[in-house]
């Protein structure tokens, strides 16, 4: 907090007319006539910021704003020669106005540094065997970069060899991940294994870590409901404000028989313990906490309105495929002579389609090196492979082949299976699931322990949607669902007053997340699903979405609490003053300590695990 105070014009000032403050109090209790120019001094100081703001947001939105009340009561208070309590105003407000910066700069500061630390250069490749250091904003889509043991990733990329990384600084998991050639890396993580070579596949303004700071950026841009009301109702409440004060000092100073003076300082009090500033800070640094804590946990909302909306959630919809499932497929069955099964892996090492690296993958320790290399391989699209007269493709299209062994019938149930010909025979098959992700079923129970009705909703046929969706324990499925299908199912249940989530990371589910009232992408997803939606799940768990709802409803709760409690202070302390039983130093103090109070309450925030 001292280095933030220091580093900080506006906490500078603090520093000095704090000081200023403390001279006047000692200069006043030795019964020193110069304690009125440290007081002067003081007000200086801690209100020059606030003038600045009065006067230029007054201007430039043409309404007057809560800082304009604070410098209106301090230099009324000196006016009638109460300088010091005006100095104690504007000490105390000065206070809470550097914490809730104080408070803004903490809710982002963890994402910034993160950001920090991704390298700024990357040791790159050439084709000539050179390695040459090149700043990472000028790394093509293509480049070979070393990654040294230890050192950060510079960039998003494909790796060479199995390799282990700590994602930390995306995911909050401290437990290294093992990856596999081909997989996906991200800039700012840490390499924990060897050495390995990283294919570019993204600029650097397109890394997950630059979408990051983006979408946190964009999220602070985006009020709550809350926030918006509090700020629309703010100008017209200082107006209030500023018309009532002088009504009541003259009803003091005509009615109630007090001098000018009294019924000044009255009018003061009134004016500094009427001001909303506990009110205003209600929601924002508590959202601005609640969004930096989502995205140290994997979370990104992009914006207020974005978290305040998944609170109320009360029916969720999720896709299947890479939402519910890994939308990686492995091999479950197969039944197949050996010799021909050399040739389909050989076959399928050719293809790039999620079934062929199944298959291979599933037999990736099998010696291929008797397999013919010669006969060339061709692709049948949309149904396999064909090389001589071996054929792999799905069932339809070996319709018309003989089936001695009555392979077909056993794979007539499964949605995903793959059959193998051989001089028009069936000769063998495979049969292949999707991997159920290992939190979805945790993660659903907690959702339904929440009240909140989960339906799968995908575009798969009948036996996988039930299969998945009993794994699971989902309420509801709906399967052979087109993009505009799953659209009319959120309207249906948007018509009838729920508020809806939907889960997707494809480009079908786009419309989908778009209709929802709280559209969720997956971090691995298409990037129209992610502009799509409200919410980015970076790490593809489930288990973080639950997380969120449930501080989405922390952040609720104490949004509400705030706002109960700065209007009861407000009124409790108007209250005090009508009657006459509330000088200006207890009505500072009373007001602006509740300012303070709000503040910290919001920052709790930031703290809040798992």
């Amino acid at each position: 907090m001292i280095k933030f105070l220091l580093k900080n014009r506006n906490g500078q000032f603090l520093l000095i007319g704090s000081f200023m403050a403390m001279v006047g109090f000692v200069l006043m209790l030795l019964n020193h006539d110069y304690s009125r120019f440290a007081f002067y001094g003081s007000i200086f100081f801690l209100g020059f910021f606030a003038a600045k703001n009065a006067v230029v947001d007054t201007i430039q939105s043409k309404s007057p704003n809560v800082d304009l009340l604070m410098i209106l009561a301090a230099l009324g208070a000196t006016f009638i020669n109460y300088e010091s309590e005006g100095a104690t105003l504007l000490l105390i407000f000065a206070c809470a106005e550097v914490l809730e910066d104080y408070a803004s700069n903490k809710s982002t500061r963890a994402i910034t540094e993160l950001m920090a630390q991704v390298p700024t250069v990357a040791q790159v490749l050439k084709d000539n065997g050179d390695v040459i250091e090149v700043p990472t904003d000028a790394l093509a889509i293509g480049d070979i970069v070393i990654v040294a043991k230890g050192a950060q990733i510079p960039i998003d990329g494909t790796i060479d060899r199995t390799a282990l990384i700590n994602e930390a600084a995306l995911t909050g998991e401290s437990i290294p991940v093992e990856k596999s050639k081909g997989d996906n890396a991200f800039a700012g993580t840490i390499n924990e294994g060897h050495v390995f070579y990283l294919t570019v596949t993204k600029l650097s303004h397109e890394t997950v870590f630059s979408n990051i700071i983006r979408m946190v950026e964009e999220a602070q841009k985006r009020p709550s409901k809350v926030s918006k009301f509090i700020d629309r109702i703010e100008s017209k409440y200082v107006i209030a404000v500023l018309i009532t004060v002088p009504i009541f000092i003259l009803m003091l100073y005509t009615l109630n028989d007090l001098t000018f003076q009294e019924a000044f300082y009255r009018g003061m009090v009134l004016l500094t313990v009427a001001s909303p500033c506990a009110l205003v800070a209600s929601a924002t640094p508590a959202t601005l906490s609640a969004i930096s804590n989502g995205a140290k946990n994997g979370v990104l909302f992009k914006g207020g309105a974005a978290m305040e909306a998944l609170s109320s959630m009360d029916v969720l919809y999720s896709d299947k495929t890479g939402t519910l499932t890994l939308g990686k497929f492995k091999v479950i069955d197969y039944e197949i002579d050996e010799s021909i099964l050399k040739e389909v892996v050989y076959m399928e090492q050719q293809s790039s389609h999620p079934i062929a690296d199944a298959i291979t993958t599933s037999f990736k320790d099998l010696d291929l090196g008797a397999v013919d290399d010669r006969t060339p391989i061709e692709e049948i699209a949309g149904a396999g492979v064909k090389k001589g007269d071996i054929i792999v493709a799905k069932p339809t299209a070996l319709k018309n082949f003989e089936d001695p062994y009555n392979y077909r019938e056993k794979v007539a149930a499964e949605n995903t299976a793959v059959l193998v010909g051989k001089a028009n025979q069936i000769v063998g098959y495979f049969l292949l699931a999707d991997q159920i992700r290992s939190e979805s079923a945790e993660a659903v129970a907690g959702f339904q322990a929440e009240d909140i009705k989960v339906n799968l909703i995908t575009g798969d046929h009948e036996l996988v949607a039930k299969k998945v969706a009993s794994e699971i324990k989902v309420d509801h499925y709906y399967s052979n669902c087109s993009p505009e299908e799953k659209i009319k199912f959120i309207q249906a249940d948007q018509d009838n007053h729920h508020v809806v989530g939907m889960i997707g990371d494809g480009i079908n589910d786009a419309p989908a997340l778009a209709q929802a009232d709280i559209g969720i992408a997956m971090g691995s997803g298409s990037s129209v699903a992610m502009e799509s939606s409200d919410v980015v799940i970076v790490k593809n768990n489930l288990a973080k979405l639950l997380y969120s709802f449930k501080l989405s409803q922390r952040l609720n709760k104490i949004i509400v609490q705030n706002v109960i409690f700065s209007i009861a202070v407000i009124v409790s302390l108007i209250g005090l003053n009508i009657v006459g039983w509330l000088g200006l130093p207890l009505g500072v103090v009373f007001h602006e300590g509740s300012t303070i109070l709000v503040i910290l309450n919001g920052l709790r925030l930031l703290r809040q695990k798992d």
